[in-house]
């Protein structure tokens, strides 16, 4: 089952560096964030990926293009007028990685669609370039398959970071309390699996993956949602990223499952 990874976008809320590169490729720990997604599925056996890219899509690329370089020991040997190289140790995934310019302006919907050719009539993976989490992959396709609807979409309870206020009839606050697992809602985090149907859903690069082909779906009764109870961290903002960058830092990240 191959992966779809959303990676187009121009990260507008996080411009202070998604100026220079896609929000996809911005790093935590000295590695992209598209990274640390990948290394998830990865985990678990999936290691064929389609990454629809757009905006700045050279950048990823190029650093794909160099993935191997990187991550080997390497000699650049230019004695007596050669010019070789000799790799020494190889660090490198076993990944296949299909990148596809899916356009500048397109929007979600649209660039899901473009790469159609590259899925096949199969079941597909599909989640978004800027979040990180321990999703339960063979779970989430498990529970996927079970309920025979053309797709399933991860929903995680974001919660709150303040006090509750309970306010009852003519506006008298009946408590205080801090916050709780109850509180907040069910959010879409991505992590979607989808039958090859989901095409049809789709009319064309103006088409808002969540307003369109989502909502359709929701009518006809066609999406399930699973449930994700452990961690989950979108990096829209600086303090975001700066949080991931601290997770990580501490050795103690909770979405780096393979280490």
């Amino acid at each position: 089952m191959k992966v779809v990874i959303l990676a187009g976008g121009f990260g507008t809320r996080i411009s202070e560096e998604s100026v220079f590169k896609p929000k996809p490729m911005l790093e935590i720990g000295g590695m992209p964030i598209l990274w640390h997604i990948m290394k998830n599925y990865s985990y678990y056996g999936y290691n064929e990926f389609v990454i629809c890219a757009g905006y700045k899509q050279h950048v990823i690329k190029e650093w794909f293009a160099d993935y191997f370089l990187h991550t080997s020991d390497i000699t650049f040997d230019y004695t007596n007028g050669r010019n070789e190289i000799i790799v020494h140790n190889k660090h490198v995934e076993p990944w296949k990685v299909t990148i596809v310019d899916t356009g500048l302006n397109t929007q979600t919907g649209g660039r899901v669609k473009r790469i159609r050719s590259y899925i096949g009539d199969e079941p597909f993976m599909l989640t978004y370039g800027d979040a990180v989490g321990d999703i339960n992959i063979p779970e989430l396709v498990e529970f996927h398959r079970s309920h025979g609807r053309i797709g399933t979409m991860s929903m995680y309870n974001f919660g709150q970071n303040k006090g509750v206020v309970e306010v009852g009839k003519d506006g008298v606050i009946d408590a205080f309390r801090e916050k709780s697992d109850a509180d907040g809602d069910l959010i879409n985090i991505g992590f979607m699996v989808f039958e090859p149907a989901l095409f049809d859903y789709i009319k064309g690069d103006e088409t808002i993956f969540e307003k369109g082909p989502l909502t359709d779906l929701v009518a006809e009764h066609q999406l399930v949602g699973y449930v994700h109870k452990g961690y989950w961290q979108c990096m829209d903002t600086m303090r975001e990223k700066q949080q991931l960058e601290k997770l990580w830092n501490s050795g103690d990240a909770p979405w780096m499952i393979w280490r």
